[in-house]
């Protein structure tokens, strides 16, 4: 009898059931999550410098592949010309090849951010010979930095009287002539074939559909 009492005054579990859970509100808590986690990141990717972000542009040109962390040799020397770190006298396309030799690793054909600065820190030296190590660093960073690849071998149109001449519809003469109106604009299916006229007006008529205007004014 002891042991059936004994057993029977367990504390009994007050702990209150769990309540259905709401799937919308569940959707909208991960919805908060996820939208907090994306801005910190946005937050986070925002704070780069404009020197990286120079290097990202450049690291990434003329590569789809790319992903703007490594810069390959071509790329480098790319910037190097068209931010001028290149001057032609103190720096020259050959050092520029020699210090990313020596920046990069043995086995490998790129170059991060971090190799990157280390690289222009190297050539900041031979660039402004006339400035200590720390001003030479911040100059050659200004001449780097908000900069983007520059696009070259664009064909540009050409003017020339002859071209001039070929294109301008207003000295057209017999059927080419026909197939631009006054103002230059094509006519097209008009312009090269004779469509028939059905309006019932001579052909050169010039006052087609002004009758009925004309009668309803006169009444």
């Amino acid at each position: 009898m002891a042991d059936n009492k004994a057993k029977s005054t367990k504390p009994a579990n007050k702990t209150p059931p769990k309540s259905p859970s709401d799937p919308a509100k569940e959707r909208a808590a991960k919805r908060l999550s996820y939208d907090s986690n994306s801005s910190h990141e946005g937050a986070m990717a925002g704070e780069i410098s404009a020197l990286e972000e120079a290097f990202r542009k450049f690291a990434i040109h003329g590569d789809t592949r790319a992903t703007g962390k490594e810069m390959h040799g071509k790329n480098w020397s790319k910037l190097c010309k068209d931010c001028h770190v290149i001057d032609g006298k103190n720096v020259t396309i050959t050092d520029v090849d020699i210090v990313f030799s020596k920046i990069k690793g043995k086995s490998s054909r790129t170059i991060t951010f971090e190799q990157f600065k280390e690289a222009l820190q190297e050539l900041s030296k031979k660039r402004f010979k006339d400035k200590s190590d720390e001003e030479a660093v911040q100059e050659i960073h200004k001449l780097i930095e908000g900069k983007v690849p520059i696009i070259s071998g664009v064909t540009k149109a050409i003017s020339s009287p002859t071209v001039s001449r070929l294109t301008d519809t207003t000295k057209f003469t017999g059927s080419h002539k026909e197939r631009f109106d006054p103002s230059g604009k094509g006519k097209g299916k008009a312009g090269r074939e004779d469509l028939v006229d059905s309006s019932g007006y001579v052909s050169g008529y010039k006052h087609a559909g002004t009758y009925d205007h004309k009668v309803q004014g006169s009444k």
